[in-house]
């Protein structure tokens, strides 16, 4: 099988996206070695990591000095030029990263949607993608020759509002993490508050920081809350409310952090929170569980569907709620240790391996749909 993966997201500082389709890339390379893939980037100055040929020999890099911002307007609006131009090659299928079809002269296109947040709230979105996602998204979906979706809610969604016909749709969450050294280590008491993940308004950050001032004023010792992850221009408010008192001194953002110091910084904190208003899949939150980490979630989006029973859920509307979840797990050991056992046990049920499968079947299945269509 002759594959094309749009890689682009995966250059820079990774975020949910680009780690999937990184982690994609690199089991399909492994697990397929038949296959011929190669992965399309382009960008005015980020560049694919130095070693990827080495640790994938067997893929070919297409890498184009094309701005990313012209690239995407000719390709969203124009549907032209066909990557088989761009990339010099012929494929059978050709993945896109995100939801909008990437053109072809022949080959099947195959779409990701990890959430259509963008649908329903266009002012959490970044410029480019308030630009062209809610205009064209329901049409590319809809002649996509198969949409992979992370989560049954992110499927439900995706049939709902984008009219796709289940039957076109493949279901491929994520993997858990293997991590370099999984050491299981007790949970520290004094770990701190750990968010991970951009800092964009979807995230819900503003109401972690309110529900941290809270316990501030209730608890003289209070562990530290880490705001780990890229910040979005909207982001600003927050980066300055936690330059000033009195959070000052107590909440840190370290920005992104890199695959090398992430292990270290989830072991270090006694819960992860992530009270976003949407999520398809919600990678911090299993990467977490994975190390035994106990995590308080919101309600919303495929958040529930992921967690089951190994760690809180709250309402992203409910303040003093959250400020009892993380009260609770910052004061009850037995509760704490049993969502981590509860976690550990839960992320042993995804597996990059497995979603590598799932995205070869889909592409398998979106061949035969281009094959039947023409």
């Amino acid at each position: 099988m002759r594959i094309l993966i749009d890689y682009r997201s995966a250059l820079r500082a990774r975020s949910g996206v680009g780690e999937y389709v990184h982690q994609v890339a690199s089991h399909l390379a492994s697990d397929y070695p038949g296959d011929s893939l190669t992965l399309f980037t382009s960008s005015w100055k980020d560049r694919p990591e130095p070693n990827l040929k080495t640790r994938w020999p067997n893929v070919h890099m297409s890498d184009h000095r094309l701005p990313v911002a012209l690239l995407n307007l000719v390709w969203h609006n124009l549907e032209w030029p066909p990557v088989e131009l761009v990339a010099t090659g012929e494929y059978d299928v050709v993945l896109s990263a995100h939801p909008l079809l990437t053109p072809t002269r022949r080959a099947a296109q195959v779409v990701t949607i990890h959430d259509i947040d963008f649908l329903r709230h266009p002012e959490r979105t970044q410029r480019e993608v308030r630009r062209d996602y809610p205009r064209l998204v329901r049409s590319h979906a809809r002649r996509a020759d198969r949409v992979i979706v992370p989560s049954r809610y992110t499927a439900g969604e995706v049939i709902e509002v984008l009219g796709v016909p289940r039957e076109r749709l493949s279901l491929c969450p994520p993997g858990a993490p293997v991590w370099p050294t999984p050491i299981v280590r007790p949970l520290s008491a004094n770990g701190h508050v750990l968010f991970m993940g951009t800092l964009e308004p979807r995230k819900n950050v503003g109401m972690l920081l309110g529900a941290y001032q809270s316990l501030l004023a209730r608890h003289r010792n209070l562990p530290k809350l880490i705001l780990a992850g890229t910040a979005a221009p909207e982001a600003q408010p927050w980066l300055d409310a936690v330059s000033r008192p009195p959070l000052a001194g107590h909440v840190e953002h370290i920005g992104y952090v890199t695959g090398d110091d992430r292990q270290r910084i989830y072991s270090g904190a006694r819960i992860l929170v992530l009270p976003s208003f949407n999520e398809g899949f919600g990678m911090p939150v299993l990467e977490a569980m994975s190390l035994g980490i106990p995590v308080i979630a919101s309600d919303r989006g495929a958040l529930p569907e992921l967690v089951g029973d190994a760690g809180l859920l709250v309402s992203p509307d409910a303040e003093d709620s959250l400020v009892s979840a993380i009260e609770r797990l910052l004061t009850d050991d037995r509760l704490a240790e049993t969502l981590a056992r509860r976690g550990r046990e839960r992320a042993r049920e995804f597996d990059w391996h497995r979603t590598a499968r799932a995205v070869r079947q889909a592409f398998e299945e979106a061949i035969d749909a281009r094959a039947h269509r023409n």
